[in-house]
């Protein structure tokens, strides 16, 4: 990846919508090479997909919480998680070393719902022994954004 890559990603990171004629404006390149490098970046796997970014709160999820999954799994199974991904309300599942096994992020419309999906969805799935839980009062931020190698310094190739 060069300086280059690392500007269509960072404007695409911006707003997946940009057209490539947009980002080759912006680039002084013709839009066919832009197109050409995002496809690469699509074969190399450094582009994942796109998606739009929803506003919880606007769709009746207040609740955003972070349970902690500890398991009676063996090794590096990682079956649980694999069953946790499957949860309509997890966002996000981590398998992480420590006390637990596994950090999961969740959205939910209450603290009832929440308890329903402890009890229910997470308490469920087989080999789970316990959760901890934190409930988020505020987000100061959050993003799916990476910061990229040369995003702001404009130079040298990987």
């Amino acid at each position: 990846m060069d300086a280059i890559d690392a500007r269509i990603l960072t404007i695409l990171q911006d707003d997946a919508r940009t057209s490539n004629a947009a980002i080759g404006r912006d680039l002084d390149m013709a839009p066919s090479a832009i197109l050409e490098r995002i496809k690469k970046l699509q074969a190399k796997g450094a582009i994942l997909g796109y998606e739009a970014k929803l506003d919880p709160r606007e769709l009746g999820l207040e609740l955003l919480a972070f349970v902690f999954v500890d398991t009676d799994e063996v090794g590096m199974e990682m079956a649980t998680g694999q069953a946790l991904a499957g949860l309509r309300e997890v966002q996000e599942v981590h398998h992480v070393c420590g006390e637990d096994c596994y950090l999961v992020k969740v959205r939910a419309e209450s603290t009832e719902a929440l308890g329903r999906l402890l009890r229910e969805g997470i308490g469920g799935v087989e080999r789970v022994r316990g959760t901890r839980t934190t409930i988020v009062l505020n987000t100061i931020k959050e993003t799916g954004r990476l910061p990229l190698r040369f995003e702001n310094d404009g130079g040298g190739d990987d």
